[in-house]
């Protein structure tokens, strides 16, 4: 928006087209960060760690304008329960002016910001009671209907449950229980080295929460040579989202994938479109790309019908061809004898997500259509003299519902935690005392690059997964989702530490966990874990 209103600006005065283009240190100076969070939280919970009460206290840094900041604390606070049932809470969410550049959105929209808020607080449970964390957070996962255990804080049931099942499928893929005594036994001989292990889920909701943008629209031809094309409202930013709706008419149709042309999204063809964002772009531009494709379909198949002298059911697209009975006729053939026969092969298709509604006055209702679940458990070694750590193994098990395209999914996850990593640990924001940012460039701000990937990096899609709702082809998002899982390798990082002081003091770690914060962290470890010793 800041270099939209520069450009339109001089456009204005002088009547030229306005180009801007920033210098790569002035732009990250300029624009908006993730928003970053201060929570504060009081928890009641018995001996074996289950929540009975909560209240959390969060601290937003907005910046000096509004931007997104309510809609991104809003989903933060949708996500304050990730996948625990919180019986008895409180969360009270404060949007901060400062007077800083204008924070804005980023994958995961404050969903991460919220999740990390629940899953420290579980983990100091674990560690106050001297559990192992993964118990802790076992014993506090949504449970069924039956179980009264299903209600969320803004009270959606969550009838698609499935984080038990990943959570166990993965500890024991993964070998959670064996792993965790060798790495006891190596941290037990290893006074510089120390290892960690963390296995956190995931629970994040589909839908926006600013209920008009969940709609769009699309545009299908048929051309008579049987080739397609095909517009919608979705942007395709290298998620894969164009080749994901190409997929879902080609399925329609029948045909080959290549048959259909996709061109940019265009407001002349596929006007007020929502943005794409929140993991929806394929479940609602999907959507409408479909209900265009089935009434073209519905079409020909009325066509033939009568072509033919045949019933509907007995047409069958399969293969590139129509056949019915020992009638058959390519697509291309089809789509020609129904134009001579001038049946419109264009359609439009809308979309609309159903059942979600949210009162936000009364903080009750539907703002998620469905929920995506996942689980990664990631081990760690840390330097205890340096700070330095490495990811040693990352397990990911990861719910896509059907996929429409397990490729792009899988690409879709492992970037996902690639990036998540970054955040938790190295991509770091400074500012000094005059309130200058420094961290404004590669040579002073950290991402990872291919060297951080763990050597040993294990993911899976699940197997059994299908959305319980009527998502395209049982579907799941998978845009943002993947992202959180990157939270066990921030535990795994705080569990290497506390091994540091031998358990007996949870430690002090804010992210990003760079190695001089768990340098830091180790030494504060190490010494209330010697007074703590020394008052026994």
């Amino acid at each position: 928006a800041l270099f939209a209103a520069i450009a339109a600006l001089l456009a204005d005065k002088t009547g030229r087209p306005v180009k801007a283009r920033a210098d790569r240190d002035d732009d990250m100076v300029m624009t908006g960060k993730r928003h970053d969070f201060v929570t504060d939280y009081s928890v009641g919970f018995d001996g074996k760690g289950r929540i009975q009460g909560i209240e959390f206290e969060m601290l937003t840094r907005c910046g000096m304008s509004a931007d997104l900041s309510g809609a991104i604390c809003d989903r933060a606070m949708f996500h304050s329960d990730n996948a625990y049932y919180l019986p008895d809470v409180t969360i009270t969410s404060h949007r901060c002016k400062t007077n800083t550049v204008s924070n804005t959105a980023f994958r995961g929209f404050g969903g991460p910001q919220g999740m990390m808020g629940i899953e420290e607080v579980l983990d100091e449970i674990a560690r106050h009671l001297g559990l192992d964390p993964l118990e802790v957070r076992a014993v506090n996962l949504y449970g069924s209907a039956k179980s009264g255990r299903n209600v969320t804080p803004y009270h959606m049931e969550v009838t698609d449950n499935i984080a038990p099942e990943i959570i166990t499928s993965l500890a024991r893929s993964a070998k959670y229980g064996k792993r965790r005594k060798a790495i006891d036994a190596f941290n037990a001989s290893s006074p510089m080295l120390k290892k960690g292990l963390a296995l956190t889920p995931v629970k994040f909701g589909i839908s926006f929460t600013t209920s008009h943008l969940n709609q769009a629209g699309a545009l299908v031809h048929v051309y008579t040579d049987g080739s397609v094309h095909l517009n919608h409202g979705g942007t395709e930013m290298g998620q894969g989202l164009y080749i994901k709706v190409a997929q879902i008419v080609a399925e329609e149709f029948q045909i080959d994938v290549g048959r259909v042309k996709i061109t940019a999204a265009n407001t002349g063809k596929v006007p007020n479109t929502s943005a794409t964002a929140a993991s929806s772009g394929t479940d609602l531009n999907g959507a409408a790309a479909l209900k265009a494709a089935r009434t073209i379909r519905k079409r020909m198949v009325d066509f033939l019908t009568g072509h033919w002298d045949v019933k509907k059911k007995d047409i069958d697209f399969r293969g590139g061809k129509v056949r019915a009975g020992r009638k058959s006729m390519s697509f291309a053939e089809v789509a020609k004898a129904a134009y001579l026969a001038r049946v419109q092969l264009s359609a439009t298709g809308f979309y609309a997500t159903p059942k979600i509604h949210y009162d936000r006055e009364a903080a009750r209702g539907r703002p998620f259509l469905y929920f995506a679940y996942g689980a990664a458990v990631s081990e760690v070694v840390i330097d205890t003299l340096t700070g330095e750590y490495k990811v040693l193994r990352v397990d990911i098990l990861h719910d896509c519902g059907r996929s429409i395209n397990p490729a792009i999914d899988m690409g879709q996850i492992e970037g996902g935690f690639i990036q998540g990593m970054g955040w938790l640990t190295m991509e770091e924001l400074w500012w000094d005392e005059e309130g200058h940012f420094r961290t404004h460039a590669p040579s002073t701000y950290k991402i990872p690059v291919a060297s951080d990937v763990p050597e040993d990096f294990r993911v899976e899609i699940l197997e059994s997964g299908r959305n319980r709702e009527d998502a395209v082809h049982r579907s799941k998002a998978v845009g943002e989702p993947p992202l959180m899982l990157a939270m066990s390798v921030y535990f795994a990082i705080k569990d290497a530490i506390a091994a540091a002081g031998e358990h007996r003091v949870s430690p002090r770690l804010d992210a990003p966990a760079t190695p001089e914060r768990v340098l830091f962290a180790v030494e504060d470890v190490q010494a209330r874990a010697e007074m703590r010793e020394a008052a026994e």
